[in-house]
């Protein structure tokens, strides 16, 4: 039996394999899965998204996101929705944006992913709706989620594991990577820090939205620490990201916000190269200390780590990440939910996986 999945991504992001994004990475690789599966795929999302299915684009907004374009841009999500259940037989809506409660539909079957941590979502996003399921990505975050939330059990999020190892092994470099959103909680000032502690060189790779509290972290926090070995590259593509990753001494993850998952670490981990974390949210569920990285309290006590990378064998990394993390994982987790939410709106069972 083949599904229409209609897909919406967050409004003010582009989806792609080169997407920023966890959420849009996330979609992207669903979307492809699907495509190849034989089911039907409608993506809402920016104009000049990459999809492997059917794009139905909104108008991407420019500038600073303050609350008027917010609001614009929900209210076209909201119309597009709706025309699409009208042109489409859709089967279930699946909502990947961090406001999918803005311009979720009324009376259809949806999913909507969590993204962030809970505690980060208003009110309104855990409203009852006989319609609507929520898909945690991790356990820590399914645990941090309030009590009586529809949840399922935790899809844990994949990556292109199998794309990502096409790169062959190299003599690794004496660089660390920091990549990922310009942002206060991902703790950018605090890996250059650590790296100028430990003498290495630091490369930062991703994109500063145009909010204002991200743009005043890279003016105040970022640029001033940035120098001949601490650099700046900007937003990144998979290829070159997969490149730099093939050949860093770690990745550094200093991030100091509840994580729900880490697509960037899983993405070192295919490429072979050691994760070094703060025990933030989720992180402790990939990072296995002494085996695929190391769990740091402290720039301090990244530092250290750093010194300590090459003890890590990258072809284990490599295992983990093809046993743990790779997109067809994801997608048959997401695949097994879909069936359950459609037969539990039918009437034919309880859905597997739904916690009490």
């Amino acid at each position: 039996m083949s599904w229409t999945i209609l897909q919406v991504a967050y409004p003010f992001a582009p989806v792609g394999p080169d997407a920023v994004g966890g959420a849009e990475q996330v979609l992207s690789l669903l979307d492809r899965a699907l495509t190849a599966a034989g089911h039907t795929s409608l993506v809402i999302a920016t104009e000049g998204s990459a999809v492997a299915g059917t794009l139905l684009p909104v108008p991407a907004e420019t500038g600073r996101l303050d609350d008027a374009v917010k609001a614009r841009g929900r209210a076209q999500h909201r119309a597009t929705i709706e025309a699409a259940l009208q042109a489409w037989p859709v089967d279930l809506v699946h909502l990947h944006g961090l406001d999918f409660w803005a311009y979720r539909p009324a009376g259809v079957p949806m999913l909507a992913t969590l993204h962030l941590p809970p505690g980060w979502y208003p009110e309104e996003a855990w409203r009852p709706d006989p319609h609507l399921f929520l898909n945690p990505v991790s356990g820590a975050q399914a645990r941090a989620c309030p009590p009586g939330a529809r949840l399922l059990e935790p899809i844990a999020n994949g990556v292109p594991v199998e794309a990502l190892a096409a790169e062959p092994d190299r003599a690794r470099e004496d660089f660390c990577l920091v990549l990922g959103r310009i942002c206060p909680e991902k703790g950018i000032h605090l890996a250059l820090e650590a790296a100028r502690l430990a003498g290495v060189t630091l490369l930062v790779g991703g994109a500063v939205f145009p909010y204002a509290e991200h743009e005043r972290y890279f003016a105040e926090e970022v640029r001033p620490r940035l120098d001949a070995h601490r650099r700046f590259l900007g937003p990144l593509g998979f290829a070159q990201k997969r490149d730099l990753l093939s050949r860093a001494k770690a990745l550094l993850v200093p991030s100091l916000a509840p994580e729900t998952s880490s697509l960037v670490a899983m993405e070192a981990l295919a490429c072979g190269t050691p994760v070094i974390a703060f025990p933030a949210g989720a992180l402790p569920e990939i990072v296995e200390p002494g085996e695929t990285g190391f769990l740091v309290d402290g720039v301090e006590a990244m530092a250290r780590a750093i010194g300590r990378a090459d003890e890590i064998d990258r072809r284990h990394c490599r295992r983990v990440a093809r046993e743990r993390f790779s997109g067809g994982r994801m997608a048959q987790g997401y695949f097994a939910a879909y069936r359950a939410i459609l037969d539990r709106v039918a009437g034919r069972r309880e859905p597997v996986g739904v916690l009490p």
